[in-house]
């Protein structure tokens, strides 16, 4: 009896181990087939390939926040209306005739030169893309002229160029570490505090999850992003905003201060030293001591319309999770 309890634990561990690796040899395939994608509609437009990485994901990400849009089901995300595809002028929206939909004015194409312009096909979503903008010019300026005219928001043509410029840097895509906001070694605490209720400045709640911990103690990034806010703010006191490749905006808030050379724009990685724990906040610049020394996290998400706060507890459970797991593999 006791053999088979053994044998059923050794079981079951060495299937969840095995699933892993199914899952992140999938993962390692698809990441594998849109870069090479990328470089694909890079060498015929030659326009660079973190761009084209940039769109596509931004749209993937729009898709997976909103009701109103299918999910990205292949390797592109990007995605066209049939009457945007087609022309909107053209009678059969569900047109893939390159001609027909050239006459009508329609953004498909055919980037694989199988004679169809097919929105289910990759190659012609992306090369579609890419040829618009490729109107524009290659150069970073023209390239930012053609997302405003395509999206009308300079926040999406923000958040776009953000993640290119955090691409270029790494050279990857496969960017889905992250790291839990204080060392793990160091003496903190907290619990579920998101949606509880706050009076300082007026009723609002809490958009967040505050970590307590010791004066001064690191705060690090905790994604692959770019930092896009950083100074003072009369609520959060001395903050900084990361946003990583998933549009999620990572607020860290009542720090002591700014990590020595941080600047807005600077690409970090999980794990970068951005600043220490502190109480500032809850007045004009330098107010500080009104509350116990912590880290307000919070996590925002961007639909493409709006951002709005979600609960972050379960995913700083989920890192320090992770972390701990990789210090014992050490």
């Amino acid at each position: 009896m006791r053999k088979l309890h053994i044998f059923l634990i050794a079981f079951i561990v060495m299937t969840t181990f095995s699933l892993q690796e199914v899952k992140a040899s999938g993962e390692n395939n698809l990441y594998h087939q849109r870069m090479k994608l990328y470089k694909q509609v890079e060498a015929v437009t030659h326009i660079p390939w973190y761009y084209i990485a940039a769109v596509d994901q931004y749209e993937r990400n729009v898709r997976a926040a909103r009701r109103d849009l299918p999910k990205a089901g292949g390797a592109s995300g990007i995605y066209f209306p049939p009457e945007q595809w087609a022309g909107i002028f053209n009678p059969n929206h569900e047109d893939e005739n390159p001609a027909t939909i050239d006459f009508f004015g329609g953004m498909g194409f055919d980037g694989n030169g199988d004679g169809k312009a097919s929105r289910k096909s990759d190659e012609d979503v992306l090369h579609a893309f890419a040829r618009y903008l490729q109107s524009y010019g290659t150069e970073q300026s023209h390239l930012k002229i053609g997302l405003w005219d395509y999206y009308k928001r300079d926040k999406a043509v923000s958040i776009i160029m953000g993640f290119a410029k955090i691409y270029k840097h790494f050279g990857r895509i496969d960017l889905e570490d992250h790291s839990f906001p204080v060392p793990l070694t160091s003496n903190y605490s907290y619990k579920n505090t998101w949606g509880d209720a706050r009076g300082w400045g007026g009723r609002r709640i809490h958009e967040g999850t505050d970590i307590f911990a010791d004066y001064g103690v690191p705060v690090r990034a905790t994604c692959y992003g770019i930092v896009e806010m950083k100074g003072w703010n009369r609520y959060g006191g001395w903050r900084i905003g990361i946003r990583d490749i998933h549009n999620n905006y990572h607020y860290f808030a009542h720090l002591s201060g700014f990590a020595k050379d941080l600047k807005l724009g600077q690409v970090v990685e999980p794990g970068t030293l951005i600043g220490g724990v502190g109480s500032s906040g809850y007045g004009p610049p330098g107010t500080s001591g009104k509350f116990p020394p912590h880290l307000h996290y919070g996590l925002y998400k961007d639909n493409g319309y709006t951002e709005w706060s979600y609960d972050p507890f379960p995913h700083l459970k989920l890192w320090e999770r992770q972390e701990r797991q990789k210090m014992r593999k050490r």
